[in-house]
This record gives C-alpha cells, structure tokens and sequence, in this order.
C-alpha cells in the first residue's frame, strides 16, 4: 500500500513540475528558491571550491531545455562512509559541569567531551556493525512515506551555528588492516555512496540523491542505506525515487519540500548580523545543512566559508 501511494506522490510531483513554469526572476533573497541561471552558478562556485563535485549530462533521457547540455546535474563519487547512524549515539556519561569564576559571578557550563578519549584511541574502538553482503540488491523500491514526517530540525541548525561548525571531536577513521588474497598490501574496505545535485523545477531549489555501496561495491538495499540516515529522517524526508536525468534509475533522496524555508531563515540571520549571502554560495551551504540527515556521509570538504 505504501509503495502504491509513494508511486502515485511521485507522478503527481512530475506532473506538477511539469506544470510549473521555469523561474525567471530571481528571489533568491525574499523566498529562498534559485533559478535554473543561478543554480548553474552555484554549481560553477562548487566546482571550482571542491573539485570533487563537477558537472554532468543527462543519460539515456532527454536533457532539461532550461539547463546547460553539458550542466543538467552535479556529481561525486566514492564519498566515504565508516560508520553507522547509530555508532553516534549521545552518551551522558562524557559530559561535565565546569565551574569558572570570573571575579563577577560564578558560570558554568557542560563540557560534552570531558571524559572523551583522544581522536586516535576514539577511532580505535569504533568497530564496523556492517557484514557486506554477496549479491547485488535489486532496483529499489519505495517502503513509506515522504514527507509524512518532519523534514529537519531547522531552527536547531540555524541557531546552533551550523553553517561553519567543525567538531574537534569529530570521527576520524584509522585503516583497518585487511590482506588481500595474493598480495601483501593493506586496505580498506568500507561502504561508499554516489551523490547527485539535481535542480527541482517544482520546489524551484536544489536536491540531493544518493546511491550507496557496501565493502564489495555491491548496491546497498534500502534498509543497509538507512543504517546512513539520521532516525530522524529515514524513510520521512528520504524517499526513494526515480532520477530526473537517468533513465530506470532509482535513488534515495532528501525530500526538498523545506530547502527554501532553511535558505530563508539563514538570509535572514545573515542580514540581522550585517552580512549578505551570495547566491553563488547556494550550493555550499546547502551541503552543510542536508549533513543533518546524512552525517556520517563525509562528503563536506568546505570546513570554512567566508561571508
């Protein structure tokens, strides 16, 4: 039943964007949404910032008129992924009250990483809870809702700093020695995604898709993929779908029913602050808000931005 009804969202969405007409006039500032013209730009400031995203064309299916040929979607592969959502679960145990007087009064406040080991011993103990399977997964299919659920928590992001926030604490993965048959050489093995910016005409912003792999380069089933996705948000805001730019190819994606609402609230902060968020920039921070839902994807290379 609830592949039946995501079917029918999924129509009634490709109908709808293509109803919707192209956006011409920017308003970028006042709702949050691009134009086909200024997500290219955006595209264009990625590529050159982190060479590790480009640009690609449509396969097997006609390109969108109202983008470039050789510009209908950006593209990176291989993005590492070493540990499960569930591996980040919050321990109470690592925090701490810490008293400090500053000749005025008495403040405190909580040290999260007080009983935390170091980054090297932190990386030591992680152990991988995923055993790869034999055979590639078949197409995949839609299992629930999309947007039933909450789509982030939005305001947690914008007012907990989220644009340039970088974790000292963060995981930082050491090689698991493995020995290949026949050769002396160490690797590592670990699960792997494809990640895709397409430009949604309907919701007039960017969205995000994603295709994993496990240790063997073998497809992850849906259930193995939201082992990667924050509880929060499996199967609600991700939903499997097909590509607009790929002929009979099923991914997961962020739902982008509440990218323009973020982008809004951020403008706003900004402007409150005294800067301006370029639309070029688009792309950049719209990277580092979806984290929220993929966070143990590592594909975020931009650890500062200059506003």
């Amino acid at each position: 039943m609830d592949n039946f009804i995501n079917s029918v969202k999924s129509k009634a969405l490709s109908v709808g964007e293509y109803l919707t007409p192209v956006l011409r006039e920017s308003k970028f500032k006042s709702t949050g949404v691009l134009t086909p013209e200024e997500f290219v730009a955006a595209g264009d400031f990625l590529v050159y910032h982190c060479p590790t995203w480009s640009w690609s064309k449509a396969y097997d299916v006609a390109p969108r008129d109202y983008l470039p040929v050789d510009k209908q979607f950006l593209i990176t592969k291989h993005v590492p992924c070493h540990r499960r959502c569930k591996q980040m679960q919050y321990d109470s145990n690592l925090e701490k009250i810490i008293s400090e007087d500053t000749g005025d009064a008495l403040d405190e406040w909580v040290d999260t990483h007080h009983f935390a080991p170091d980054a090297n011993q932190k990386a030591a103990d992680v152990e991988e809870t995923f055993s790869p399977g034999n055979k590639k997964t078949e197409p995949m299919e839609d299992d629930d809702d999309d947007d039933d659920g909450p789509a982030m928590d939005m305001d947690a992001f914008v007012e907990g700093g989220g644009i340039d926030q970088d974790d000292p604490y963060r995981f930082v993965p050491t090689k698991k020695e493995e020995t290949t048959v026949g050769s002396g050489d160490n690797i590592i093995k670990t699960r792997t995604y494809d990640l895709h910016i397409t430009y949604d005409k309907y919701y007039q912003v960017p969205r995000l898709w994603l295709l994993g792999y496990n240790e063997d380069k073998m497809y992850l089933s849906i259930p193995e993929m939201n082992e990667d996705f924050s509880e929060d948000h499996a199967n609600k805001t991700i939903t499997i779908e097909a590509h607009p730019h790929m002929n009979n190819v099923q991914m997961a994606s962020v739902h982008p029913c509440r990218h323009a609402e973020v982008m809004k609230k951020l403008i706003e902060q900004l402007e409150s602050s005294g800067k301006e968020l370029g639309v070029h920039q688009y792309l950049l921070i719209f990277l580092k808000f979806v984290q929220a839902v993929i966070p143990t994807i590592e594909y975020d290379y931009t650890r500062s931005i200059e506003l």
